[in-house]
Parts: C-alpha cells; sequence; structure tokens
C-alpha cells in the first residue's frame, strides 16, 4: 500500500482569525498533504515556517525539474496530489518541463508559485518573471491569489481542479500576500462522482460488442488512475478478447493474465499489434488514442481500417480526437467498464462461439513473440553488427564485456519483483524496454509519456518511493538522460529515500544517433558521449555504485541492489556496460532523405 495521510492531524474548522500563510497552510492539511518537493526560498518562507508543525515535510531537492518529476512520481503511484514549490523567478521556471510531463500523464499536480510582490510588479526586480504564461499550456487551471482574503479560496480550488481535470494546475501567490491577518473558513476538498456515461451512449457500445466476432480491448492509462482494474478484467473476461496496454501504459493489465498481449506503440508487442490488426471492433477503456502510441511498429501498420471503434475517456475533449470513432463514451473507466459487463450479463455474443478459438490464437501469437524475444539476442541492421563487432575487440574500463542491451533486459526483466515500481527515461534503450516490462498490479509504471523529456526517470522513481516506501522502487535511463538527473541522488542519501537505478552506459545519444544512421549516412554530429564511471559518481554522492560488464552479473546485481534498497536502506546505481548498437527509431515518419543545393554541401545528402 502507499503511505498514507496522516487523517489524525485537526483541521481547523468555522470561520476563524488567522495569517494568509496559515490559511494557505490549513488547506494543504485539508486536502491531506503530507510531503512537497522543492528548494526552500524566501518568496514562502512565512509559510514554510509553519508546514512542520501542520505535519507536512519538505523534501528539498538537487534541482527544481526534479522537485516537479518527484511530485508527478508521488501522484501517480499513489493517486493523491503531488506538491511542488520553490523560489519565485528561476526557481518556478526550473520546473516547466517537468509539469509538461505531468501534464501528458495526467497527473494530479499541483504547483505552487510564489511570485513577486504585488508593489514590484512590473518593475523589473529581483526574480521577477511572469510566471503563469510559461505554464498556460501544461495546466488545466491556473489561481492567481490577488488579495490575501482568498488565499484558502485559490489554493482549494487548485487542489480540487487538479483531480477533476485530470492534471497539474498552479497556485499563483504573490510574495508579500502571505502576510496580514484574514478571517477565513478552510473549504473541504470536493470529490467528484464520475458517472458511467450516458444511456444512449453505453447501450450502442453493447450493440457493437453483442455483434462483434473478435473485439480487442485497450486497457489505457484510466484504467490505472481510475482504479478500474478489476472492472477492465472483467470486461475483458465477458468479451474473451485479447488485452493491449497503450503506449506507456504497461500496469493497466495484470502481464499474467492468460489474455494480456503487451503494449502498442514504439518497441511494443508484436503479439498485440498482430491481434490488434485482426480486430473488427475495438473498445479503448480510459486511452485518448494518442498519435505516438498508435504508430506502425516492426514495419506493420496493425491499426484495423475497417474496426468499430468504442472509446472511453472521462475528457470528453478526446472522443474522436485522433481516431475516427463509432461510439464515444464520455463516463469513468470504472463505471463504464463495469456498467457494460452489467448490461452484458445475460446475452449471448457472437464471440462467445469462438472463444476457445481465439483464447489459442492469443496464446500462439504470444508464444511467438516471446520466442522471438528470447532470440532477439542484438539489434542486425549494418550499423549495429559494426558496432558488436568493434566491440569484440575492445574491453570495458573494468576489462569485462560490452553487453547486448536486449540481453540486459531480459535479464533485468527475469529479476523485477512482482510488487516493485519502475521507472524509463526516454532515449533507445529505455523505449525497446517497453518489450520487457510486465506488471502485476497499477501504478507500477511510470515513463514520460509523450512529452518525452530526458530526465525523468530517477526523480520520478524518488517520488513514488517517497510515498510508497514499501516497494522495491527502481529506474532505467541510459547515459544522455541520466547526466540531466543523476545529481538527485544526493537527494536519496539526504533524506533516505532509497531507490536502485539502472543506467545504460553506451557512450551515445542513442535515439538521435539512430537518425544519422537511417538519414544521414553515418554523419554523427553531437552524439558521442565519452563518461565518467557513473557508479564511482554515485559512490562519491554517498550511495553504492556497481559496474556490470559480464551478463551473468545483471540479475544478480539487481536482485542484491533491491536488497540493500528494502533492507539497508541504501541507494545503489548499476552501470551497465552496452554496446553501441541501435534499436528501431522513434520517428521514421517525420524524417526524410536530405536534399541540398549548394555546392559547398553537395556531398552531404
Amino acid at each position: 500500500m502507499s503511505k498514507s495521510p496522516d487523517l489524525t492531524r485537526p483541521v481547523v474548522t468555522g470561520v476563524q482569525k488567522m495569517t494568509p500563510s496559515e490559511a494557505f497552510v490549513e488547506t494543504l492539511v485539508a486536502n491531506n498533504v503530507t510531503d512537497m518537493f522543492g528548494i526552500m526560498g524566501s518568496a514562502f518562507m512565512d509559510a514554510m515556517d509553519i508546514f512542520a508543525p501542520a505535519g507536512i515535510r519538505l523534501i528539498p531537492v538537487v534541482h527544481e525539474q526534479g522537485a516537479g518529476h518527484m511530485a508527478d512520481g508521488y501522484a501517480r503511484a499513489s493517486g493523491r496530489h503531488g506538491v511542488v514549490i520553490g523560489q519565485n523567478g528561476p526557481g518556478i521556471s526550473n520546473c516547466v518541463t517537468a509539469i509538461a510531463a505531468a501534464y501528458w500523464a495526467h497527473s494530479p499536480v499541483v504547483l505552487i508559485t510564489p511570485e513577486t510582490g504585488t508593489m514590484g510588479q512590473g518593475l523589473g526586480g529581483f526574480q521577477e518573471a511572469n510566471q503563469l504564461p510559461m505554464f498556460e499550456e501544461f495546466t488545466k487551471y491556473q489561481g492567481h491569489v490577488n488579495n490575501n482574503k482568498r488565499m484558502a479560496e485559490f489554493t482549494a480550488r487548485c487542489f480540487d481542479r487538479a483531480h477533476s481535470e485530470l492534471g497539474p494546475t498552479q497556485l499563483n501567490i504573490p510574495r508579500d500576500l502571505f502576510y496580514g491577518e484574514i478571517s477565513v473558513e478552510i473549504p473541504r476538498p470536493m470529490k467528484l462522482d464520475r458517472g458511467a456515461g450516458g444511456e444512449a451512449s453505453l447501450n450502442a457500445a453493447v450493440e457493437l460488442l453483442a455483434a462483434a466476432k473478435n473485439p480487442v480491448l485497450i486497457s489505457g492509462g484510466g484504467v490505472v488512475m481510475g482504479e478500474a482494474w478489476d472492472e477492465c478484467i472483467a470486461l475483458a473476461e465477458r468479451l474473451g478478447c485479447p488485452v493491449v496496454n497503450s503506449y506507456q501504459h504497461n500496469d493497466s493489465f495484470p502481464a499474467s493474465h492468460p489474455q494480456w498481449c503487451g503494449p502498442l506503440g514504439y518497441q511494443g508487442s508484436k503479439a498485440g499489434m498482430k491481434l490488434m490488426s485482426e480486430a473488427d471492433v475495438v473498445i479503448a477503456l480510459g486511452s485518448r488514442l494518442g498519435p505516438f502510441g498508435t504508430l506502425p511498429q516492426y514495419g506493420m501498420d496493425y491499426w484495423p481500417k475497417n474496426a468499430r471503434i468504442i472509446q472511453i475517456d472521462a475528457d470528453h475533449k478526446m472522443l474522436g480526437l485522433v481516431k475516427k470513432i463509432d461510439v464515444g463514451i464520455c463516463g469513468d473507466a470504472k463505471a463504464a467498464a463495469a456498467a457494460l459487463v452489467a448490461r452484458l450479463a445475460g446475452k449471448t455474443l457472437a464471440c462467445d462461439a469462438t472463444r476457445a478459438e481465439r483464447a489459442a490464437r492469443t496464446a500462439s501469437e504470444k508464444t511467438a513473440w516471446e520466442k522471438e524475444l528470447d532470440g532477439w539476442t542484438h539489434e542486425h541492421d549494418a550499423y549495429s553488427l559494426d558496432m558488436i563487432e568493434e566491440a569484440k575487440h575492445e574491453k570495458t574500463p573494468g576489462g569485462g564485456n560490452w553487453l547486448h542491451p536486449r540481453q540486459v533486459l531480459r535479464e533485468l526483466e527475469k529479476a523485477l519483483p512482482k510488487d516493485v515500481m519502475v521507472s524509463t527515461d526516454i532515449g533507445n534503450i529505455n523505449s525497446v524496454a517497453h518489450s520487457y516490462l510486465r506488471f502485476e498490479r497499477p501504478r507500477s509504471f511510470f515513463a514520460p509519456m509523450s512529452f518525452g523529456n530526458c530526465g525523468y526517470a530517477l526523480p520520478t522513481m524518488i517520488g513514488a518511493k517517497a510515498v510508497a516506501p514499501e516497494r522495491p522502487a527502481v529506474s532505467y535511463a541510459g547515459d544522455g538522460a541520466w547526466g540531466m538527473s543523476m545529481s538527485e541522488i544526493m537527494t536519496c542519501v539526504r533524506h533516505n529515500i532509497p531507490v536502485t537505478s539502472v543506467v545504460f552506459h553506451n557512450r551515445q545519444w542513442g535515439a538521435e544517433k539512430k537518425n544519422q544512421v537511417d538519414f544521414y549516412n553515418r554523419r554523427f554530429v553531437a552524439g558521442e558521449l565519452e563518461n565518467q564511471s557513473f557508479a564511482g559518481i554515485a559512490r562519491a554522492m554517498g550511495a553504492e555504485g556497481i559496474v556490470v560488464d559480464k551478463l551473468e552479473d545483471v540479475a544478480p546485481t539487481l536482485k542484491r541492489a533491491i536488497e540493500m534498497q528494502m533492507n539497508e536502506g541504501k541507494t545503489c546505481v548499476i552501470e551497465i556496460m552496452c554496446t553501441r548498437e541501435l534499436g528501431d527509431p522513434f520517428r521514421r515518419d517525420a524524417l526524410a532523405k536530405p536534399t541540398r543545393f549548394l555546392d559547398k554541401y553537395k556531398d552531404y545528402v
């Protein structure tokens, strides 16, 4: 279970005299805030002074982008609000990337942005910035405190909207408005009771499902956020259909279930994609059907061209936005799935007659895919083969061998405990990892989603571990992305939030370098990385650091690191020395062979 909020804290009731700082803090208490992430600053010091007696822990970070990712991980692991705060100006601007990632993950993150005082705004004073426009694109609601008497009102609304709008909100507070004397009543949190959707749309969906001969169910992020696992399983079992995870939501259906077929999207499951291509009805439960998550992969344009589509999403704006749909249900994933199961009960479905045949087909495709993964020990494109050959003649700094990323990922998969939480950064190896990450419970997988920013995995996992200390926590990152966030290892050590971080050391920006291989005739610009020992850097920061350059050491090392995390409270960085081979490119669809007109560039085609 996740860390429970301290519900024994007294909650102020009725109209009372207090300072705006007290009103702010008491509203946090009313919303069960027990942890916040950020860096201390004078802009909110009056409120910060009373965090501790209110039962609120401010976890200081190394960089505010890390704080935003930690709040994201905290929210996604628990379903509660994640809260981030920082000094006005540069401290706040440092959060933009993390809030954008949380936006695309639909995380209920509340960003608190103390601002230049009201009497200094527009004068170009110290650390002044116009902070609302920075986050306008990446927040669901922006509350600006324009009078200290409205402190509790705007604070409460930001917390309410983060959950009701399914995304980050911003609470902007001029720094001088923390002071004064007001009479105020602390608002109670409002819970939005989402329904199953309209009767007409539910009935239309039942008609399509009843006639479907080969339905496929997409289990999306809404299944996790809406705590709809059991209802999703019940719907899948009633239909006897294959179930695929939407892109980067590998934890939206249990991998041990016989109907689970793996994730769609980049480097996902061939089994799931093949079965999806054969569907006559697709039911997307809690998924916006994002464009990147449904792109062709492995040379397969697998999205079924003639299938009827049922889409269920709590946000009506997502219905039919990306894919043409036949039925759109604006409803809660949990309630909608339960309503459909109830309506299908007692009905004879067209797919009932072929249940056994379809189950055998699902099992066959899954077996074939697992066999292919077992045999897929390395990449086979010309460049990767050249790099593999080069690696045979070059030892690692420790005298070992450079390891094939796919073999490493398979070994890591075998060693991960069932209740693990895993975060992945963006990048080539991390994306290949999607095929090897399987989960048995929700709120277990955290990825940067379609924002695709580097430096995501480690701080996000720190936030998840902070709220779920009883669960093993593992992050994956390539060496390029790792450099953007590795300093947060100090946060783990300083504040006793132990995690295990796996770093794939392949000495390159692999995802972009793959484009230079495929489109630019191996003309490499700015793609090579020569690194110091990340394990050594980890030890310098007070963590454990282990270098792995033997395949047989991968699984035992991960198991030992998790044991240290759970039993000894130690953070460990596992540095895995990998070959420079490269997986499939991210965006083959978005690039083209170059055209040149000027003579000086004629050879660069």
